[in-house]
């Protein structure tokens, strides 16, 4: 049985291009975020219980979620984010055990996820890695890459557990602090899965 690494970062931090650099590398990645946002499209009774509990218009005319309104009601009642959660992690949770039967065969898959401890998703992986970088790095990278606001920004960071609670339970840390160099460390960290089933 693969060995499961969850890497997981605050907004900013890179934890997606670490990811890929484990995806050249051979490693099965599921993206739990993408995955999320898939299923909640997709998956019928997920669709009911949003509809249930933010009326029909919380989907658009095509059948997707409107995720600025969602995020507009997120934002004016914070309990609203927990509702959606506790709606959407069982099934990606679901979805992730099909998808890792498929891969049984590897040394070991990854688990990515931006709320990995939040979710309680640590609890289904063996190890768990916190790419992390300095705030101020993490605001200016998802101010270029999204076109958005330092307030936009902090906004979501709230949503998030700081980088201290999260480095508090995370088996290994990856500084992406733009000093060091990412290619080394991860090719380690792959070498050790591969050959010992350990992050180091």
């Amino acid at each position: 049985m693969a060995v499961i690494l969850g890497i997981t970062g605050g907004i900013g931090s890179g934890k997606s291009t670490v990811c890929k650099m484990f995806e050249i590398l051979g490693a099965p990645v599921f993206n739990a975020d993408a995955v999320a946002r898939t299923l909640m499209n997709s998956n019928r009774k997920l669709k009911e219980s949003l509809q249930a509990l933010f009326g029909d218009e919380i989907y658009m005319s095509d059948g997707n979620l409107d995720r600025k309104k969602l995020a507009s009601i997120i934002f004016a009642h914070p309990d609203s984010l927990q509702q959606v959660n506790e709606l959407v992690h069982p099934v990606v949770r679901e979805e992730f055990y099909n998808w890792k039967d498929i891969y049984k065969q590897s040394a070991y898959v990854i688990h990515e996820a931006a709320i990995l401890f939040e979710s309680g998703f640590n609890r289904l992986v063996d190890f768990t890695l916190l790419v992390s970088a300095p705030e101020e790095q993490r605001i200016s990278r998802v101010m270029k890459r999204d076109g958005v606001s330092e307030e936009n920004v902090r906004e979501r960071m709230r949503n998030q557990w700081t980088e201290e609670k999260k480095a508090g339970m995370a088996d290994l840390i990856l500084d992406n602090d733009n000093r060091t160099l990412l290619i080394p460390k991860v090719l380690n960290i792959h070498n050790n899965l591969k050959d010992n089933g350990s992050i180091c």
